[in-house]
């Protein structure tokens, strides 16, 4: 063992090692022993990866409606979308490529908001 270790009983080793709290993380205190402590806030740089991945998961996953309206129109079908709602769609998509140089970027509170008819299209 190192010289520097601190025994821990049973009750601290199940609290803080065995079953910590969700949200918590391990720190120590100034004796050394293990506590749970409130976790760093993420960093900028955390922050932009996040949203940065949430922005690509958000276009993913309504390409397949703008996909599905150009076909429709190129073999001359009657289209899902009206024309409106197809305009709103290249607006959301749009406000999602533009998100990342927003002044509000990488705050989640100010994402581009998707029309409410597109969680209508994927039921």
């Amino acid at each position: 063992m190192p010289a520097d270790v601190v025994p821990i009983d049973e009750e601290r080793f199940l609290l803080v090692i065995g079953n910590p709290d969700p949200g918590k993380v391990r720190g120590h205190d100034a004796q050394g022993l293990p506590i749970l402590i409130d976790p760093l806030p993420p960093t900028a740089e955390a922050l932009s990866v996040r949203e940065r991945s949430w922005r690509d998961a958000e276009i993913e996953s309504v390409k397949w409606l703008r996909e599905r309206h150009r076909d429709q129109l190129d073999i001359g079908e009657q289209t899902t979308l009206t024309p409106e709602q197809f305009s709103e769609l290249l607006t959301y998509i749009q406000a999602l490529r533009d998100w990342p140089q927003s002044l509000d970027f990488p705050d989640s509170q100010h994402r581009p908001i998707a029309p409410a008819w597109i969680a209508e299209q994927t039921q």
